[in-house]
């Protein structure tokens, strides 16, 4: 595991000093503390730092293939390299290395671009041709692993995190994106392929790119996520399920050094733990909790460890110890993300790095086979297909006038509009009438529609069950779950692995109809089903609560003073309505009303802007952060 960065310049007179390169890739190097590797000729730059797993023979990077014509700076793992790597030795390929970045360079010499669609695991690549001058670039096809890029006339920059891309800018190129800001309020992060920063992008999830000096950046999609539902025998389905996952699992161990795995209460990470323990000597389990015992599952994954017969290592976190460390992860995260669970994310990777370089996580399995409590409202409103649309646009027009927290308003709202509508995916933070109030005049143009209609439009024919799901897939997946997971682990030099994201797994999972996913009550039928017997009873039908955080209950009690100076000191009265801000946070306090989750959103924004732009943090000599700089806005 590692991070890297990839200049090219379209002319050798526009390369940036050399203490650019190396700031930039000191603000990485907790993505690879243990070596360091640079390649460069006139019109590129290579910077790699590496996290070692496994002592693959001569793995070092930037690496070389076919007399040096080729170079890579490679992320990620492969798990099917060695049949890609017995398959190329029969056509003639010869390795120095038993690596899998020699795999990568190989296949894409025998294939170019279509190598990508080969590679079975977690990536993000660029691949420079001295012969053709041209850089070639690839993400996988979920996203788990980053790859963002900044752009100009003179060069182009890519590079596993966002924030080494802007030692690359010049005092007042950067502009906070408002499009992005207003998307940010409605999901709680920002959509790919934008950032928080106008000129700083994200190269999509299954896309490859290329780029010449002559020409421009061209970005095409190889992998796209498609649900397709079919009514299967359920026994065979059942099997399917528990064989590819089984399978997935083991790929992702590959015989590395120590691995362990995240365990909470719920049943995703304790499926990946329970087939894990047979095949890894001293397998180690990691959780989390908090001192308030209602949003702690300690006691239940301690539990699950014990009748694994595997450890369990545990943290508490405090309020205190929790807000200690915000600004750093704020750091790590690179734009803002409003998820409380990733800051107990963070926790748990630090506590596993003290044992293992290597973990595995439940990431993805509520997107593939329905796990979300919310996927069972289809049902609930059921019934609200039967009525006239004239009858539930006047019974929606008579809910609308109803007091607020009066019990069925919501339902009748949910039930008399469309699922387009009603879904923005598994965050809806705040609403559309709520955005123009806390915004600053003039800075609300974007609904949350203008994210999710494009993918609603390619979604007509499927069940409502399966939309959500896909909308799940195309935004919040990618944008929330795996941001987090690899920004959290890599902050603490942890590489993890997330085997439901695999391509083998998701091919049976798309196939799933509804009915196999929401029934008898519960979510994700199916993969409860394919672990009866393997997943311990205590957790096989429990409730998903995922990573319960005590926001709530810290906003109104401990954190409500440092709530208050943040919205008073942070230097965003240009994007934000403070007097709103405050209003939210008094009202909360006072016990009125529940808005907590509204008031984090705009607190993680405004410590973003304390930590990118405001340079009130600083961390030591390789985790510092920029100057004060000034941003302008578009």
């Amino acid at each position: 595991m590692c991070g890297f960065i990839a200049c090219m310049y379209q002319h050798p007179l526009y390369k940036k000093d050399p203490s650019i390169y190396k700031e930039m890739s000191n603000a990485i190097q907790h993505r690879g503390p243990d070596q360091e590797g640079v390649y460069e000729d006139e019109y590129v730059n290579l910077f790699f730092r590496r996290l070692s797993i496994v002592d693959l023979e001569h793995g070092s990077q930037p690496m070389s293939y076919e007399n040096e014509r080729y170079w890579i700076v490679f992320n990620g793992e492969i798990y099917n390299f060695s049949e890609l790597r017995a398959t190329l030795i029969d056509k003639g390929h010869i390795f120095k290395t038993t690596s899998d970045t020699e795999v990568i360079l190989a296949l894409y010499s025998e294939v170019k671009e279509k190598a990508v669609q080969q590679l079975r695991g977690m990536f993000s690549f660029v691949i420079y041709d001295k012969v053709e001058k041209e850089l070639f670039g690839a993400r996988d096809p979920f996203g788990i692993k980053p790859l963002y890029y900044l752009q100009s006339d003179e060069f182009i920059v890519f590079s596993s995190e966002k924030k080494s891309l802007l030692y690359h800018q010049e005092q007042g190129e950067e502009q906070i994106n408002t499009q992005s800001v207003q998307h940010y309020l409605s999901f709680q992060y920002v959509p790919e392929p934008f950032t928080m920063i106008t000129n700083i992008h994200k190269v999509p999830a299954g896309h490859y790119f290329k780029k010449t000096l002559d020409d421009n950046l061209k970005m095409n999609c190889y992998y796209q996520v498609t649900f397709k539902p079919r009514r299967d025998n359920e026994d065979v389905v059942i099997k399917q399920v528990r064989e590819e996952v089984i399978h997935s699992v083991k790929a992702h161990i590959m015989g590395d050094v120590q691995v362990g795995s995240f365990l909470s209460g719920g049943i995703d990470s304790t499926i990946i733990a329970s087939i894990a323990k047979d095949y890894v000597p001293n397998f180690q389990t990691f959780s989390v909790g908090f001192e308030q015992h209602e949003y702690s599952e300690l006691s239940i994954a301690k539990e699950t460890a014990y009748q694994l017969g595997v450890p369990n290592h545990s943290k508490v976190i405090s309020a205190d110890e929790f807000l200690k460390e915000l600004p750093k992860i704020v750091w790590h995260l690179d734009d803002p993300l409003a998820d409380p669970a990733c800051i107990p994310l963070y926790f748990v990777s630090k506590e596993a790095r003290k044992h293992v370089t290597v973990a595995l996580s439940g990431e993805g399995a509520d997107e593939l086979f329905g796990g979300y409590n919310i996927y069972k409202e289809p049902q609930s409103l059921e019934l609200f297909s039967f009525i006239p649309n004239h009858v539930k646009m006047n019974l929606l027009k008579l809910a609308r006038i109803l007091p607020e927290g009066m019990k069925g308003k919501n339902f009748i709202e949910r039930g008399c509009i469309s699922i387009e509508e009603r879904y923005i995916g598994n965050a809806k933070i705040f609403l559309e009438d709520e955005k123009k109030r806390i915004l600053v005049e003039g800075m609300h143009d974007q609904t949350y529609r203008c994210i999710t209609s494009p993918f609603y439009k390619k979604s007509l024919h499927l069940d409502p069950v399966t939309r959500m799901q896909d909308i799940d897939m195309q935004t919040w997946l990618k944008g929330d779950i795996l941001l987090k997971a690899d920004k959290m682990s890599m902050a603490n030099s942890l590489e993890l692995r997330v085997p439901f994201l695999d391509k083998h797994v998701f091919e049976v999972a798309s196939r799933l109809p509804s009915e196999y996913k929401i029934r008898e009550g519960t979510t994700k039928w199916v993969l409860r089903k394919a672990f009866e017997g393997t997943v311990p009873q205590h957790v096989l039908n429990r409730r998903k609560l995922g990573f319960p955080v005590p926001i709530r209950v810290w906003l109104r009690n401990e954190w409500y003073d440092w709530a208050r100076s943040l919205v008073f000191e942070s230097e965003t009265e240009h994007i934000f309505n403070k007097s709103y801000v405050l209003d939210l946070l008094d009202e909360h306090a006072s016990q009125k009303k529940d808005h907590s989750r509204k008031i984090w959103t705009v607190l993680q924004f405004m410590m973003w802007h304390q930590v990118f732009i405001e340079g009130t943090y600083n961390f030591n000599e390789n985790h510092e952060t920029k100057k004060k700089r000034e941003f302008s806005f578009q």
